[in-house]
């Protein structure tokens, strides 16, 4: 009997070409397209973004290219309580949130692959590139492709979920799986790649914090307030706009006329309304403090560990300490001083390939 696996389709080449390469290596295979109900304004009015209708009509087109059944749920709800109304919260208390990780945490690896259950399938796949190493534990490993390596938003996994879980993609380059495509005839093998914030398709968080903070239903009422901008030594430099508006490491934007800049952000204090300012060498961090940590190997280490991390997608991993606290906490301490360590973002643990873990920066130390 062939083993049913569950693709979350998004109508895009990766997960079309992740359906494709399933069937033919012999499960059954099912499409599924979550929609999350959001809009961006155009000159026609509003349309629906990321899995909207384009999306949704991609994706129900390559089912039937490829002979597999498609179901589209709405996941519209979960989303807003998940991820749009904590994206916002987090921005008001002057930190700087990663969405995708969040999305993978509760809506993919969450609720998605709990419904796998209800369709009798024995496995959910998806079109991230990333590796999953089956052996006495489950071991998450980063892409063949390092350039398309999405490991970092991967890390809150856990051994029972991985169980479940399959990336088709691990082994491919992002230019062999369009080759794909075309040979096959999908007819998405050109569409350009999501945007990197699927609910932002301008990329302008600032603006979506405006829009969505100005509407009555957003279940958050907390006023955007200017402040003050202030020096190290508590000086007086210029007034900013509302600390969501701004993160750690941020030199543009900031209007301060002082003839000692250029300045960078380097401290916000949500609780007076304040932005902190220094010079590049002041946005240097010697390490962090990061909260709510997973090891994919369910094992919380007893003593320190040396190991490579990184502090954000795109950032080149460091060697460092990682030092275990209570309540899944964390000390990390880096052997170099790294740039711009933003509460909110994610560091990731790292052993070579190997993705070990990581946790929720809860504060940058110095």
């Amino acid at each position: 009997m062939r083993k049913r696996v569950i693709v979350a389709m998004s109508g895009g080449v990766d997960s079309s070409v992740s359906a494709y390469l399933l069937k033919r290596r012999g499960f059954e295979v099912m499409g599924i397209t979550m929609c999350f109900g959001f809009t961006v304004d155009n000159e026609g009015g509003k349309r629906p973004l990321c899995c909207g209708l384009e999306g949704i009509e991609d994706a129900k087109r390559v089912c039937q290219k490829l002979g597999i059944r498609h179901y589209v749920l709405d996941f519209s709800r979960i989303f807003e309580e998940k991820i749009i109304k904590d994206f916002l919260e987090e921005y008001l208390k002057g930190r700087t949130p990663n969405p995708c990780i969040r999305c993978n945490q509760f809506i993919k690896f969450g609720f998605l692959l709990d419904k796998i259950k209800e369709f009798d399938a024995h496995y959910l796949a998806t079109g991230h590139y990333a590796r999953i190493v089956r052996g006495r534990k489950y071991l998450l490993k980063k892409a063949k492709d390092k350039k398309r390596d999405q490991s970092y938003f991967l890390y809150r996994l856990t051994q029972e979920q991985l169980k479940q879980i399959i990336f088709p993609l691990g082994g491919y380059t992002k230019e062999k799986v369009r080759r794909i495509a075309k040979s096959i005839g999908l007819p998405v093998a050109d569409k350009l790649a999501s945007q990197e914030i699927c609910f932002i398709p301008d990329n302008d968080y600032r603006k979506f914090l405006r829009q969505r903070l100005a509407q009555t239903n957003t279940q958050i009422n907390r006023e955007i307030k200017p402040g003050n901008i202030l020096d190290k030594e508590g000086n007086i430099l210029g007034e900013h706009k509302g600390i969501c508006f701004y993160t750690i490491g941020q030199r543009e934007g900031l209007n301060i006329k002082n003839k000692r800049g250029p300045f960078y952000v380097i401290r916000i204090d949500a609780e007076n309304n304040e932005i902190i300012v220094g010079k590049r060498e002041d946005t240097k961090f010697s390490g962090l403090i990061a909260k709510e940590v997973n090891f994919i190997t369910g094992e919380f280490p007893q003593k320190p560990i040396f190991l490579k991390a990184r502090i954000r997608y795109g950032h080149k991993e460091s060697d460092a300490e990682v030092i275990p606290l209570e309540d899944k906490k964390v000390k990390v301490i880096f052997k170099e001083p790294q740039f711009a360590v933003s509460p909110g973002q994610s560091v990731v643990f790292y052993k070579k390939d190997i993705v070990l873990g990581g946790g929720i920066i809860e504060e940058s130390l110095n």
